[in-house]
């Protein structure tokens, strides 16, 4: 399930060296929605860092959705180990407050 969710997103493509940024209008624990300028292409893994209120969230991740001038759906493939924890509390933060 995905909840609605803002932090600031900077993706690096692991292939190209691209660096994008934009901000998450979605998020769950298996991926989340950015919105960017510029889109990446579907199947493209990246390395994703999410920050919030002084909180960073990293893992590696690939482009499933890219919707030119909008952003791109991003699924998460492996947390870092020291995000893991932080990436759950944003989420049962979320599911508390509803």
């Amino acid at each position: 399930m995905r909840y609605p969710f803002s932090a600031d997103a900077e993706i690096l493509s692991l292939k190209s060296g691209t660096r994008v940024g934009g901000v998450t209008s979605d998020l769950s624990l298996g991926g989340c929605f950015v919105c960017t300028r510029l889109s990446l292409e579907i199947g493209t893994r990246i390395r994703l860092t999410l920050k919030r209120k002084n909180q960073t969230v990293t893992m590696l991740a690939v482009v499933r959705v890219a919707k030119p001038g909008t952003g791109m759906g991003l699924e998460f493939l492996e947390v870092a180990p020291d995000s893991g924890e932080t990436l759950q509390g944003w989420i049962a933060g979320i599911r508390e407050s509803r």
